[in-house]
């Protein structure tokens, strides 16, 4: 089934609307709970998703304690930042640099130390140090150091104990999925190779469950694109836009491009986990002017400049509508297509055909079919379709269809599963388990 196809037999369903804030926060509260599974820590792609976070959420996280500005010889001897060392290790060795995160944490709590010792920096990893070692030991100065403590323990990770796992079906003779291994008295069979690796590199219970705990409250509840997150007793709103999330600045700049009611709320530390993306100050379709006379229609997150002031007049728009921005303000956007004489419709509209009630949103000269009223609804709420004709509509470009926009979410009367709109796909709910951890 096409995406054109499934979207025309899906039913949005507007929950968000029908809990309040205070059961909302109730319903996120358990995912703070964290439930340790010691045969299941991570998954195979947790462990080795190179991209899981970007250069600026790695910095992000290291901000919060020493690290954020912490400056050393990497493993080659090159001075480099801290979040170099660890995004170079992440892209060259491919591990997930949320694994080396919480291993920095769990091993030296180095995240969120202020003021950590040269002894913990220079065992970051605790690599090469094993239970009865000294650290003076001079057989493992060679690992010295937190640029060959983070290079290291991806290596090992990952062309060490991952790479003998897929050859060889475990490592070290012992830690493999499904292979039964005795871990401080207790049997641990691991349940995949992420599991066996982290059980070869910290082989007791309480350092895995540690791990799993600050993983759990750093990324358990990780939101989609398109979520509208707000921390409970506080005022301000967020839109997560991939892994980022993007202060809303006014109540009409939301109201101009979501709908309220789709707002969760979460915990302080749940939104302290995403990097802070590029605010949202206005609302959507206004009209800015920036100090040179320059003036541009909004449009989402670019710029459409007017060819001129006339053209801006001639379409039908007010001096007294213009918000003066500054070029700083410019230079945060993209700068779109230009608005001339021939631009039809900049601002969009609703048509809907007198002969078959078909419903189209056209703009710039395209027209897009809207498969459901309710997609209109959902995606322009302050608009009212206008009746036309067929050769009225025909006059615009056919493009592709509207979807539904993110944040929602939809089921097919076919079947239980439940899907969130993200990043113009829908993605399924694993389990009811998923579903209310979201609120």
């Amino acid at each position: 089934m096409t995406l054109r196809s499934l979207f025309s037999h899906l039913t949005p369903i507007i929950l968000f609307a029908l809990i309040t804030p205070i059961t909302l926060f109730t319903l996120l509260t358990p995912s703070f709970s964290y439930a340790y599974n010691p045969d299941y820590l991570i998954s195979d792609w947790d462990l080795t998703d190179p991209f899981a976070l970007d250069f600026n959420q790695i910095q992000h996280f290291l901000n919060r304690g020493y690290l954020g500005d912490y400056k050393t010889e990497n493993w080659e001897g090159d001075s480099k930042y801290a979040v170099s060392i660890i995004w170079d290790a992440a892209q060259y060795i491919g591990i997930s640099p949320k694994v080396l995160l919480v291993m920095l944490q769990k091993e030296q709590s180095l995240i969120e130390d202020d003021n950590p010792s040269e002894n913990q920096l220079n065992w970051a990893m605790g690599y090469g140090v094993c239970d009865s070692c000294s650290k003076s030991d001079p057989s493992i100065q060679r690992w010295l150091g937190f640029g060959k403590q983070v290079n290291s323990t991806a290596l090992q990770l990952i062309d060490g104990y991952l790479a003998d796992i897929e050859e060889d079906g475990s490592t070290q003779g012992k830690y493999g999925p499904g292979i039964p291994v005795e871990i401080d008295g207790t049997t641990v069979t691991p349940a995949n190779a992420a599991t066996a690796a982290l059980y070869a590199y910290t082989p007791h219970l309480h350092g895995n469950e540690n791990f799993v705990t600050i993983w759990n409250r750093w990324f358990e509840t990780e939101y989609p694109s398109g979520s509208l997150l707000k921390v409970a007793g506080q005022n301000g709103v967020y839109l997560i836009e991939y892994g980022y999330k993007r202060p809303i600045h006014s109540w009409s700049a939301l109201l101009s491009r979501f709908n309220p009611d789709l707002i969760i709320e979460v915990s302080e530390n749940t939104l302290a986990n995403y990097a802070d993306g590029q605010a949202i100050n206005f609302p959507n379709y206004s009209l800015l002017q920036d100090e040179s006379g320059q003036i541009y229609l909004l449009v989402d997150d670019s710029l459409r400049p007017f060819a001129s002031t006339d053209v801006f007049h001639a379409i039908g728009f007010a001096d007294d509508e213009l918000v003066q921005i500054t070029s700083d303000d410019v230079s945060a956007f993209e700068i779109g297509d230009t608005v001339t004489n021939s631009t039809q419709d900049p601002t969009g509209k609703l048509l809907r055909l007198t002969t078959n009630n078909a419903l189209f949103y056209v703009r710039d000269g395209y027209r897009h079919i809207i498969l459901d009223d309710i997609i209109a609804k959902l995606a322009y709420p302050n608009l009212q379709a206008v009746s036309a004709l067929p050769v009225e509509v025909e006059q615009y470009k056919e493009a592709e269809p509207i979807k539904i926009p993110d944040g929602y979410l939809v089921k097919s009367a076919d079947t239980p599963t439940v899907y969130v709109v993200s990043e113009g796909e829908i993605r399924a709910i694993a389990s009811e388990q998923v579903f209310t951890s979201f609120g």
